[in-house]
Formats: C-alpha cells, sequence, structure tokens
C-alpha cells in the first residue's frame, strides 16, 4: 500500500461527496462571498442591499433610498423603484421575487435591457444576505399591490402573497444577521453613514436617509442623516479636502462619455506633499486601482507636462520632472460606469478593462487643457508646486540613498537601538515600536527573544503629514523604522512604492502609554504608516499593543483593568460584599511596570489583545488623518468633543 493511499479513509465513496444546493454553499463558506464575518462582513450585508437600489436609481427609475437601524439590530432598506417582480417565473415555476431572494446569480443585472451598469458583480448579493441572516422580510409595492414574502436562514417560509393595495412602488428588505454566522450583529452607525455618504456624493440627485433607531439625539429622537448631491464628485472632493489649505480656487470638474463609457473627474490641489486619488467603477472603491487609475494618470502627468514646457517654466530645472511630481498635494476622485466590469482577484479592487485606459485619460486630457488656458494664475501655482515637489524628491532620493548606502557600509544595516530576535522567519517575528528608552527598556527585559524584536522610539516622531518627502528620511526615528523593518522604497516608476518583499517581521506592534501623549505618539506612528507604508496595513501587518489601566490588589490577589467598567467590575468582585480595602494602582506609562508585568499584559501571546490596524474606508481615513494631523484646529476640535470616550484627561 503506498503511503498516499494509507491516508485516504477506508471507506472514502461517492457517498463522502458533498453537493451544496442552492444557498447552502454560501452558509458553509460565507467568507467567500462577504469577505470574513467580522465587522467588515456583517456591514457589507448592507451594502448588497443598497447596492440593488442604487441599480435602480441608475437605470433612472428611484431617487430615494431609506436606510433603517432597528432596536433589535436589524436593518431596513427601502427604496422607490419598480419593486422586484413578483409574476411567476416561468423556468423557475415559483415568483420571481423568490428566485431572486434564493437563487444564486439570479437577477437583473445579467440583462442589458434591464440594467445598463451595475455595482454588483456576481450577481448573488440580496440571495447571499438572505442565506446569513436568521430572518427576512421581503415587501415589494408594485401595479398598485403590496406583496410579502418571509425568509429564514434563507428559505420561504410561505409562497408570495399579497399584502394589500398601493399607490406606492418600491421594495423593502428587512433582515437581521444570523447570530450563528457573525461574530458580532451590532452596526456601526459611522461606518453605515460614511458609506451612504460616499454613495450619495457618487451618485448625485439621490437622496439616501440613514435612522439609527437605537440612539436618540438631544430632542429625543432617533439619530437621522439625509445624504444628497446636487454636483456629485465636485461636492465630493470639496468634502475630502476641507481640512486642507487649496492651492487653487475651486475644484477642476468634468462629466461626459468617451467611447460610450460614462466618466466623471474632479480634483484639486492643495499645499498639502501628500496624493489622494479615490477611484471608483460602478460605486465599488477600487483600492488597487486598475485601467481607469492608469487613464486619470497619463492624461493629467502629459497634459501638465506639455503644459509646463510650452509656458517655459522647467528651463531652469536640471533633472526630469517624474509622475509623482504632478500628484504631490493632489486630491482627485475618478468615477467611471462600465458594463462589464472585470475586476482582478475575488475583492473587487482592481479594475482590469484594457477599453477604459484611453477614454479617462482622453476626457481628464480634455478638461485639464481647458482648464489651464482659462485659468492661467492657477496653472502658474499647479507648476510651481510639481516643480517644488521635483525639488524635494530629489533631495528625498540622495538622503534615500544615504540610508541605503549606509546599510551596506555598516554590514546588516540595522539601527543600533535595535534588540533583534533570534528567529529570521519573518512569518514567526514580530517588532515592538515602544515609546521611549525606559519602556523600551523594560520591554526587552521581558519579551520572548526566540520571536520579538524591541525598537525604542525616542519622544514624538515627525509628523509626516504636514513634512516635505526629503524630511522624512532626515528623521532619525523613521530612518529607524525603515531599515528595522528591511523595507526599501522608490522604483524607476514610482519615487514613493514600497518594496515589502524583505520584510523582516510580519508583525509590526505600536506599544505607546495609555495616556494622552502615548495616545498622541500612537496616531504620529499611524499617520506614518498609512502616508509612507500602507501596503503594511493592507497586508495586515500593523498591531497596536493594549497595556493595562489599572493594577488592583487585595492581599496576595492582583489583577489588571485595561478601563474603567473593567476596574468598577474587579473592585465589586474582590470586595465580595464585604467593606474591605482594594488597592489601586493607575498606570500612566509603561515604565510604571516591570518586565514580568508587561510580559503577563501586553506581551505575552497567551494573554495579550493586539488590535489590528485596517483600512475600512480609504476615503474616511484620508479625510480624518488631514483633520487630526494637519493645520486645522476648529473640526479636530469638533471631531475629538464627538469621538471622546473618558472625561478624565491624564495630568
Amino acid at each position: 500500500m503506498t503511503d498516499e493511499q494509507k491516508l485516504q479513509p477506508a471507506n472514502y465513496s461517492a457517498l463522502n461527496i458533498q453537493v451544496l444546493e442552492g444557498l447552502e454553499a454560501v452558509r458553509k463558506r460565507p467568507s467567500m462571498y462577504i469577505g470574513d464575518t467580522g465587522v467588515k462582513g456583517l456591514h457589507h450585508l448592507v451594502y448588497e442591499v443598497v447596492d440593488n437600489s442604487i441599480d435602480e436609481a441608475l437605470a433612472g427609475y428611484c431617487d430615494t433610498i431609506t436606510v433603517n437601524i432597528h432596536e433589535d439590530n436589524s436593518i431596513s432598506v427601502r427604496d422607490n423603484g419598480r419593486g422586484i417582480p413578483i409574476d411567476i417565473h416561468e423556468k423557475e415555476n415559483r415568483s420571481a421575487l423568490e428566485v431572486v431572494m434564493t437563487v444564486l446569480h439570479a437577477g437583473g443585472k445579467f440583462d442589458k435591457d434591464t440594467y445598463k451598469v451595475s455595482g454588483g458583480l456576481h450577481g448573488v448579493g440580496v440571495s447571499c444576505v438572505n442565506a446569513l441572516s436568521e430572518q427576512l422580510i421581503a415587501t415589494v409595492y408594485r401595479d398598485g399591490k403590496v406583496h410579502e414574502q418571509e425568509y429564514k436562514i434563507g428559505k420561504p417560509l410561505y409562497p408570495v402573497r399579497e399584502k394589500g393595495d398601493t399607490d406606492e412602488s418600491g421594495t423593502d428588505i428587512r433582515f437581521r444577521p444570523d447570530t450563528t454566522i457573525f461574530e458580532d450583529i451590532v452596526f456601526s452607525y459611522e461606518t453605515l453613514a460614511n458609506r451612504m455618504r460616499e454613495l450619495a456624493f457618487l451618485n448625485k440627485g439621490i437622496r439616501i436617509t440613514l435612522t439609527d433607531y437605537r440612539n436618540l439625539d438631544e430632542e429625543g429622537e432617533p439619530v437621522f442623516e439625509s445624504f444628497f448631491s446636487e454636483e456629485g464628485l465636485h461636492e465630493f472632493v470639496q468634502f475630502l479636502d476641507a481640512n486642507r489649505e487649496p492651492l487653487i480656487a475651486s475644484p477642476i470638474y468634468m462629466e461626459g462619455e468617451k467611447s460610450g463609457i460614462p466618466v466623471e473627474v474632479a480634483m484639486i490641489y492643495n499645499t498639502s506633499f501628500s496624493e489622494n486619488i479615490h477611484a471608483y467603477v460602478n460605486n465599488i472603491n477600487t483600492y488597487e486601482g486598475g485601467t481607469h487609475l492608469q487613464g486619470f494618470r497619463r492624461g493629467l502627468t502629459a497634459t501638465l507636462k506639455k503644459y509646463a514646457e510650452d509656458s517655459g517654466m522647467l528651463s531652469k530645472l536640471k533633472f526630469e520632472i517624474a509622475g509623482d511630481d504632478f500628484r504631490e498635494g493632489l486630491t482627485a476622485v475618478i468615477s467611471v460606469k462600465v458594463q462589464e466590469p472585470q475586476f482582478e482577484g475575488q475583492t473587487k479592487t482592481k479594475l482590469g478593462n484594457r477599453e477604459v485606459n484611453a477614454p479617462v485619460s482622453q476626457a481628464v486630457s480634455e478638461m485639464l487643457s481647458y482648464y489651464l488656458e482659462e485659468n492661467p494664475a492657477d496653472a502658474k501655482a499647479i507648476v510651481q508646486k510639481v516643480i517644488l515637489a521635483a525639488t524635494a524628491r530629489h533631495a528625498a532620493r540622495k538622503a534615500r540613498e544615504m540610508v541605503q548606502r549606509k546599510n551596506v557600509l555598516t554590514g546588516s544595516g540595522l539601527p543600533g537601538k535595535l534588540s533583534d530576535c533570534s528567529d529570521k522567519d519573518p512569518h514567526n517575528c514580530e517588532i515592538y515600536l515602544v515609546e521611549g528608552d525606559s519602556a523600551g527598556g523594560t520591554a526587552k527585559q521581558g519579551r520572548d527573544r526566540n520571536f520579538q524584536a524591541i525598537l525604542p522610539l525616542r519622544g514624538k516622531i515627525l509628523n509626516v503629514e504636514k513634512a516635505m518627502h526629503h524630511k522624512i528620511f532626515d528623521n532619525e526615528e523613521i530612518k529607524n523604522i525603515y531599515t528595522a523593518l528591511g523595507v526599501k522604497v522608490g522604483t524607476e516608476e514610482d519615487s514613493k512604492a514600497l518594496d515589502t518583499s524583505k520584510l523582516r517581521y510580519h508583525k509590526v506592534i505600536i506599544m505607546c502609554d495609555a495616556d494622552v501623549d502615548g495616545s498622541h505618539i500612537e496616531t504620529l506612528i499611524l499617520t506614518f504608516f498609512f502616508r509612507h507604508m500602507r501596503e503594511l496595513i493592507e497586508g495586515g501587518h500593523i498591531y497596536i499593543a493594549t497595556p493595562p489601566l489599572y493594577l488592583l490588589k487585595k492581599g496576595s490577589q492582583l489583577r489588571y483593568a485595561w478601563n474603567d467598567k473593567e476596574r468598577d467590575a474587579i473592585i465589586a468582585e474582590l470586595k465580595g460584599g464585604r467593606d474591605t480595602n482594594v488597592g489601586m494602582q493607575r498606570y500612566k506609562g509603561l515604565g510604571e511596570m516591570n518586565a514580568e508585568q508587561l510580559w503577563d499584559t501586553t506581551m505575552n501571546p497567551e494573554y495579550r489583545t493586539l488590535r489590528q490596524v485596517t483600512i475600512d474606508n480609504a476615503v474616511e481615513s484620508d479625510r480624518i488623518f488631514s483633520m487630526l494631523m494637519g493645520d486645522d484646529v476648529p473640526p479636530r476640535r469638533d471631531f475629538i468633543e464627538r469621538n471622546a470616550k473618558y472625561a478624565n484627561i491624564d495630568a
């Protein structure tokens, strides 16, 4: 008997082959359809239902979408579209509504006469939501009648039935996610509001309302917002850049159709040093770009470069201008509608349609050429900004080369402050970026030297949100981070591209004091990673350590608490209803813990809590970082007041 035969079960036969029918496959492997069963996948359910209503709007039959979060954490989405057909489907011999709700790859999106373009790619959206909901009720207002069908974990409880008369039209879907599938079914109002706002900007003229019946405002009414945009991307780009100082008076905007592809572009230059371009296809945020982004960059670079050369403003420049230079300080939104989008990978994050590149490039070139001719003062300011960016990039390349040359000359090139681990397999290794030499010393003593490395950071690192690119490489702490991680920056095509092929640690853990200064340093580090090492965040490599806030003592008993609620519960438990004293120590810094305590609470993989840093919404992340780390104080103060969770501020 061969080794392969030994591994086969003795009773292995056709009976062992599972055929998953209907929606069983979705329940068996939900992550294949909605990404994951965590917070991101939970909110994706809402997006799938709303996307159906948006498709009705794109087809010209809907202008109002109402989204409600109910007290039981169920969601209802109502539109005033045509309503899902309820007549009998000839092939399936049952109501079309039931077919749409219970059959994968069923829907009007595959019929080009029904929907010219669609946000959904696979046609599995609402049936997936149904499969992953413990209860779903579909109500259709159509042809003067109201029809309804209810489902439990994707299975209809009764045939579609008539409920009454109506003079309205549209569809209402109310669902409650299945608690046996999802880790948590508590929806975030902020997360949903950000997406609804984004959809309103991307689809001008459509009103989307969001009501949260779980939370009441100061007047005792449910929290409510209405999202509506008359000017679409023109307003979107102004919203994104609200916390930055504009370089030109108003956004450059165009809307039109090229080669049968609707293209909408809005862009504005500001005085910052970061590039923020957000590209969409059929309302899907293509985080990894694609052919539409390539077309935008090509049109922008060629047109601006020609104008700059023709104006003679580049005559004194002693080095070539690169594509990056034209995009520094640029905020832009590109939205295209494509009949049959081809996305690379399962995540729909990169557009692959080659025919989209040229129309977008042409549209951008025409728009920009006209604007530059009509606005010579703004055109001059933009070109001067480009020259400044090119000069800074040239200086940054020299600084970067100096860092990399130093690494070669000094052997390993690792920072002297780094206490490395003995394991050399990056998959096993993690590095702690620790605030201060004192805490760094404690962490070095408490760590497991086999797989944990420690890099102490002195003070607050550079605020990269307000720094020119070459200044970043002059900052000692940031240089140490680059060299310790083993990543390199800069290619011939993209001077800011990050090469992570030799990343030395697959967990990069930010560990700061649990006080105001520690939170500020943590935000500075996160800003650096978001602006200059976003690939590490997207790759799931960045984490935040969570040291405890309190040590509670009663006799020989020692307990740790991570927040005030835990502290109060532990005190009550230790007292046991008796009038006795419980000692309490409030940790203001990591250095107040000894090495053993730091290991037990914050570094031991068996007991620690690490918060993984993810980017659920790149648009909102960009806006928040520019607000928190920029120069404009009022919006930052407002954000802090709305989001602060504790009133006690450390002295």
